[in-house]
Order: C-alpha cells, then structure tokens, then sequence
C-alpha cells in the first residue's frame, strides 16, 4: 500500500502465461470479463465507456459498479477506470464524485507472458476507510489470481460472490 499526501493505494501484481492481446480482451470484452471477474459485465471498451460489473446477476441496486466509466484507453496498454467498493463501503466510497480509479497496465513480457499491475487510488487516509482499503488490499490479488487462472486453465473464479 502506497500512501501519497493522505490518499491511499492499494496494488497487486501478475504473471500471467498468455500473450498480451489475450490478455488485454480479458480485461475489456464484456464476456470475456464475465469469465473471471464478475459474472455479469457492460464494457464499453473506449474513453468514457461504461466499466460496469454486476457481482449478483440482474441485481443493478447492489453488488455492482453501476455507472462507472472508463477514464484511460490505451490499446493493449493501460486502462482506467473508476471504481464503486462492494455495498459495506458504499456510505464512503460510492459517491459519484469521489469515485476511487482503477489503473491496470499491461507489460508483454515475450510472446507467451504478459505482466498486469492494478493500481487502486482515491483512498482516503481516514480512520473510517481502513477497512475498505484492507478488503481491496485483499480482493486485488485474488482478482488477478482468478484472471490468471481463466487464462491459463480456463478455469476463472468469479470474484465477490455473496
């Protein structure tokens, strides 16, 4: 975790043995995201495109990321996009205008491995974030762990099941 002028991030890392443009679909196709991440997904892969994940299928008032969007598109590169915490945290991170961003970047490293760091920032350096910011220090890894394992096995875990 980085702590920057009282904002917090959290970041997570992952080898993943699969060629960058496999890689890059997973994270910006919406059926290719429902493999791995969440099982429903609106992706609009493109500046200012909806980046909207549905944990609990059909639900849009919980569980989900409703109304984010993309903020960064750089093809096979880097993408951004803002961020709603799971319902726990709605009161102090799912405010429209305070949204946290999501930063993924994508490193080819040869033809068969690719290296996907998530940057997670916007944290408050509060007392009544900690437990926001220690739940995503724990679900980013395990997000990139079930990317990884779609990838590598075809056998992704969605995340944030209830």
């Amino acid at each position: 975790m980085e702590n920057i002028l009282g904002v917090k991030s959290v970041t997570a890392e992952a080898s993943i043995q699969a060629p960058l443009e496999l890689v890059w679909y997973a994270w910006v196709i919406s059926e290719r995201v429902s493999e791995w991440f969440a099982p429903q997904a609106i992706i609009e892969a493109r500046d200012g495109g909806a980046y909207e994940l549905y944990f609990v299928p059909g639900n849009v008032t919980n569980m989900n990321t409703k109304g984010c969007k993309v903020t960064k598109f750089n093809e096979k590169k880097e993408l951004h996009f803002t961020w709603k915490g799971p319902d726990p945290f709605e009161k102090i991170m799912n405010h429209e205008k305070e949204l946290t961003i999501v930063e993924v970047t994508f490193d080819s490293v040869d033809d068969c491995t690719t290296i996907v760091n998530v940057r997670h920032t916007g944290f408050k350096d509060e007392e009544s974030w900690d437990e926001a910011v220690n739940w995503h220090q724990m679900a980013w890894p395990e997000v990139l762990g079930s990317l990884k394992s779609a990838l590598e096995k075809g056998e992704g875990n969605l995340c944030c099941q209830p």
